[in-house]
């Protein structure tokens, strides 16, 4: 496998918190087979993003995408984040690293919750 792809979320102390994010990963797995993926955490939960990026470089990938698991972009998406991958870039500078924007911007994940919205209105 050449291409990773690092799914990042927050992370919470409650194990359970990750369930959704697993089943993300799962699906993408399902989908995408010639694809790496790994699910990494900012913090309280792991693998870090470090790790979990040193293990797709252990793994021969060369191009490594990573999607916020977030609904916007607060502080640890616009600040740590980027220097979290920037790091990154300098510790294993034959990769390329692609980092997205937060998963809530994107028009697809924002008509799926405006649909969910609208199905919590129906009787």
């Amino acid at each position: 496998m050449n291409h990773g792809l690092i799914l990042f979320a927050h992370g919470a102390r409650d194990p359970r918190w990750a369930a959704p994010f697993e089943a993300v990963a799962a699906r993408v797995r399902a989908t995408q087979p010639d694809v790496a993926v790994r699910l990494a955490f900012l913090e309280l939960m792991t693998p870090s993003l470090p790790t979990a990026a040193a293990e797709l470089v252990t793994h021969g990938c060369t191009a490594v995408t990573i999607l916020p698991l977030f609904l916007g972009a607060g502080g640890h998406v616009r600040k740590d984040l980027p220097e979290i991958v920037d790091t990154l870039r300098s510790t294993h500078p034959a990769v390329q690293w692609q980092l997205l924007p937060p998963v809530g911007e994107l028009p697809s994940v924002i008509d799926a919750l405006a649909a969910a919205a609208t199905d919590a209105l129906k009787p």
